[in-house]
């Protein structure tokens, strides 16, 4: 039986041989490793580490997108005992410095010249730091340097292959479950980063419980193109070790921008994302639908609801009448075999964890025969604690614990999770460990939620963002910016009220579908930005904006809001690496105009 990650790399590695495991596409090309040579590389990589002095326990940190180095290097660091600390590629040379320096790493392997510049620049302040590798050098005389190539150190690991034919086992072999895998640093919503301390054993669990739902999420003949970092807990669970766990293959996009012609060469029959992608495909759908005649027009919108009729009843396990069963074979290929089409035509379900999605979006997706599967974990539990299941599931929940996974919620709803899967506890923090377990032992999520009558879980919101409005009213934002955001006018939105009179937002514009109303309109522009100081253009959004009112109580409506002319993003502090916003970097940011719609 496995005990470790490392024991299913060499169990499956045996298993599919000359199998194709992973690849990535570079440049418009598709690099390839078989099991074989996945193990073999990684292999390499990790004695290539012992060579620079890595033993059992020392941290060696990532600091890279999504490239086939990256997993050669989590699972050869992981094969010799060292413990993988993840960093986002998007973070800067300061930000890198404080987890390298925190997390005493001393091997930084990071991707080209401009990580290589960063992780330069954050050298002088970590003290631990020994070594770094570069990914794709292009330098000659980074040897000189103190930066040694990841072409020469895999070369140094053959070298030790030749002396100790089976080191590399025996070092994987003495890994045991309670062993530390990982060092997975918070995005930093809120203060510094706490380094989560993940386990062998939490890996173990998590795959392990996945594996045990019925039907069956995946198996050996499933395929996926990942383009989810890996350094965040959700891909890396979910998607590598899960998938290393079943057999499946990986075919990494190359950009996020490059996906759907991906999905159209790699035919995925299963995709991992957020809701930010799935409203964006749905977004997209809709300004294509707004650009077609009239005609077609209402053909879509007949055979949209004919869809969405036939996703409530599947949800709800109820008949579907005949004549329903023939519209929708209709309506399927005329309009959501096309959504099926463009995800390679293969896709069984996607999910769309981390924040809510709004109902209309999961349906539409229902309809073109894409399960919609929604979930909740947190870096903590090393990604998912609750997972819908594929013919039990309850939209606008998280599903229901995973087998082995105990879930309660405290007097003020907060959820307290118990499980094989929660982590061992924050690096170097004893206090803050401390205070976040509750006496018997269950984490302190932070986030507020509740159970129906069937035992599925719904997240309220998390106990931090809870808005309290003057007048004493509890308000959970995340269900109002599901709304708005489910007409594709809006890009992005925020609700602010805490402590304050009534609600307001701060909301960003998809300028495509602001193109399309302006012309279908007749309101003139030269720039699509220029819309948004247009007041004919205002009006609209003003009216969009009151038919999502009107299906709120009075008191969770938006009194004012402003536009921003910018989307918000990583580069301003506004998103983490997942793209969840960050609404205190937000707030700050555009402080002014916030002070302004209350000092009306």
């Amino acid at each position: 039986m496995d005990q470790t990650i490392n024991d299913v790399f060499a169990r499956q590695s045996k298993r599919y041989g000359n199998r194709l495991a992973i690849e990535k596409k570079t440049n418009g090309q598709w690099h390839q490793a078989t099991w074989t040579q996945y193990y073999e590389r990684a292999r390499e990589t990790g004695l290539g580490l012992t060579h620079l002095g890595i033993r059992k326990g020392d941290r060696v940190s990532l600091l890279s997108e999504n490239r086939l180095e990256w997993l050669y290097t989590d699972m050869g660091t992981l094969g010799v005992g060292g413990i993988v600390v993840t960093i986002y590629p998007s973070l800067t040379a300061d930000e890198i410095a404080y987890i390298v320096d925190n997390s005493g790493t001393k091997v930084l392997v990071v991707e080209n010249a401009e990580q290589l510049a960063k992780a330069r620049e954050a050298w002088p302040q970590c003290p631990t730091l020994e070594h770094i590798v570069v990914m794709v050098p292009s330098e000659p005389d980074e040897r000189k340097a103190g930066v040694i190539s990841f072409t020469d150190l895999m070369a140094a690991g053959r070298e030790r292959l030749k002396e100790s034919p089976d080191l590399f086992q025996q070092l994987a072999d003495d890994v045991k479950p309670h062993d530390m895998a990982t060092l997975v640093y918070t995005s930093g919503t809120t203060g510094v980063p706490k380094g989560a301390m993940i386990i062998h054993r939490n890996i173990m669990a998590v795959i392990e419980s996945l594996d045990q739902i019925r039907p069956p999420y995946a198996s050996d003949a499933d395929s996926t193109v990942p383009f989810l970092p890996l350094s965040h807990v959700f891909e890396r669970a979910a998607g590598h070790y899960y998938g290393m766990y079943k057999g499946i293959t990986a075919s990494y996009a190359e950009t996020i921008n490059t996906l759907l012609q991906d999905f159209k060469e790699k035919r995925p029959t299963m995709i991992l994302a957020v809701p930010r992608v799935c409203e964006k495909v749905y977004q997209k759908i809709c300004l294509q639908v707004e650009a077609q005649p009239r005609w077609r027009q209402k053909i879509f919108h007949w055979g949209h609801a004919i869809g969405l009729a036939i996703s409530d009843l599947r949800e709800k396990k109820a008949p579907i009448p005949l004549l329903m069963k023939w519209q929708y074979r209709l309506a399927y290929r005329l309009i959501f075999s096309k959504l099926q089409q463009a995800l390679g035509g293969r896709v069984r379900w996607m999910t769309a964890s981390g924040a809510p999605t709004s109902r209309d979006i999961i349906l539409f997706f229902n309809a073109a025969g894409i399960t919609v599967v929604e979930g909740y974990g947190m870096t903590e539990c090393f990604a998912p604690a609750t997972m819908s299941n594929l013919s039990d599931y309850r939209i606008g929940t998280v599903g229901k614990p995973l087998p082995g996974v105990s879930i309660k919620l405290a007097e003020d709803g907060e959820i307290l999770v118990k499980g094989d899967n929660v982590f061992k506890g924050y690096w170097k923090m004893e206090d803050e460990t401390r205070r976040s377990f509750t006496k018997d032992g269950y984490f302190m999520s932070g986030d507020i939620g509740r159970f129906d009558a069937d035992g599925f879980l719904s997240i309220t919101d998390r106990k931090k963002n809870i808005i309290i409005t003057s007048g004493g009213k509890n308000i959970a934002p995340q269900k109002i910016e599901g709304l708005f955001l489910s007409d594709p006018l809006f890009a992005q939105f925020i609700v602010i009220g805490d402590r304050r009179k009534f609600l307001s937002a701060l909301l960003t514009i998809n300028l495509d579908v602001a193109s399309h109303l302006a012309h279908e309109n007749n309101i003139p522009f030269t720039a699509p930005g220029d819309l948004l100081t247009a007041p004919a253009f205002l009006a609209l959004v003003d009216a969009r904006v009151q038919s999502r009112n009107s299906r709120l109580a009075r008191f969770e409506t938006i009194k004012k809001y402003r536009i921003v002319q910018r989307e918000f993003s990583q580069e301003m502090g506004e998103l983490t690496p997942s793209l969840k916003l960050k609404r205190n970097v937000v707030l700050e940011n555009f402080q002014s105009l916030v002070e302004e719609m209350y000092a009306e």
